[in-house]
């Protein structure tokens, strides 16, 4: 099975500024709906169906380019998953560019 990433473009400086930026929506919501947040939620907090928000990684490919993948090599992203959390990140506006792209092998 092929494992996908997202490759994702915008205002940030770090790899921690890019990984709040994947994250503080999803919290947010998570707050409004339940409110509060823990760190375990993390692992409950669905981005799209098979995908949680602690299994998300962010790496900085180059300035202001950054890969979102998954950091949980027993459920890599699918085509499917990947398309599903560009979409949610899409909505969410937190990026300036979002695309799925096949994960080079290392």
């Amino acid at each position: 099975m092929r494992e996908y990433c997202l490759i994702v473009e915008g205002a940030f400086l770090s790899e921690s500024e890019a990984e709040h930026a994947l994250r503080d929506p999803f919290i947010e919501d998570w707050v409004e709906q339940t409110g509060r947040f823990r760190i375990h939620n993390m692992d409950e907090i669905q981005i799209t169906p098979g995908v949680t928000l602690g299994t998300l990684g962010v790496v900085m490919l180059k300035d202001r380019v950054f890969e979102i993948a998954s950091a949980d090599p027993e459920h890599p992203l699918t085509e499917h998953k990947a398309k599903g959390v560009a979409e949610a990140l899409r909505r969410q506006g937190m990026f300036d560019e979002v695309k799925v792209e096949p994960r080079r092998e290392e």
